[in-house]
């Protein structure tokens, strides 16, 4: 899956004095040593994947987040994890947005998804909170403007009837983690690809990738 990704684009990273404006990746999750490796954390997850494969270090504090910043060939990228748990996630991603004068089209928000398979990610353009808290923060905190995109992390479904909170702060058991690690680097491909080819066209052909890889999990299971 991720050759067959990786085939559709090609960037490689190095700093380089530029005009382009820069894009804004947002990764949701919640701080310290506690919920490291928990579903609700693959969005900081997908956030060090990316910096890691750049050499950016995130370690720059800035409007509650920890904040790192590079280039992918001439394009600028500014990435951050925030600090406020979850559920505030608005009170820093706004203020970094406005700190940057951005538009909500240059802003990338990664977050967990349980509508999704585990391990299954999606770029979507725009939309509403579907009940995550932390998406519901940052749309605040953009004043209620939704126009920006998202990388949704596949995380899937609490089994039986147990609690949907405790199902997000549980770590993943070593299927689901194998899943997660597979799916990073395809989703760092793809953001790569995002920088040159732009949004819809990257989610037109990731999506359907994305797709694909889903139905095969579904049929090897059966």
């Amino acid at each position: 899956m991720l050759n067959r990704v990786s085939r559709r684009c090609f960037c490689t990273a190095a700093a380089a004095p530029t005009t382009l404006s820069p894009w804004l990746f947002v990764g949701l999750g919640n701080p310290g040593e506690k919920f490291k490796g928990t579903r609700h954390n693959v969005g900081f997850e997908m956030i060090d994947a990316f910096a890691e494969s750049l050499g950016i270090s995130m370690n720059i504090p800035l409007c509650k987040a920890l904040f790192g910043e590079g280039f992918v060939g001439d394009a600028p990228v500014l990435l951050a994890k925030p600090q406020t748990y979850m559920n505030l996630s608005g009170e820093s991603a706004g203020p970094l947005a406005a700190y940057y004068k951005l538009p909500l089209n240059r802003v990338i928000v990664f977050h967990d998804d349980m509508e999704l398979p585990c391990g299954v990610l999606r770029l979507q353009e725009k939309g509403g909170h579907g009940c995550h808290r932390g998406l519901k923060s940052v749309i605040n905190h953009f004043r209620g403007n939704r126009e920006f995109a998202r990388l949704r992390i596949g995380i899937g479904r609490p089994p039986g009837q147990m609690d949907p909170k405790a199902f997000l702060l549980q770590k993943f058991n070593a299927t689901a983690q194998e899943r997660i690690d597979a799916a990073l680097p395809e989703g760092v491909v793809a953001l790569r690809c995002i920088l040159f080819e732009g949004l819809t066209r990257t989610a037109r052909w990731f999506n359907q990738e994305q797709k694909y890889k889903y139905i095969r999990s579904e049929t090897m299971s059966t």
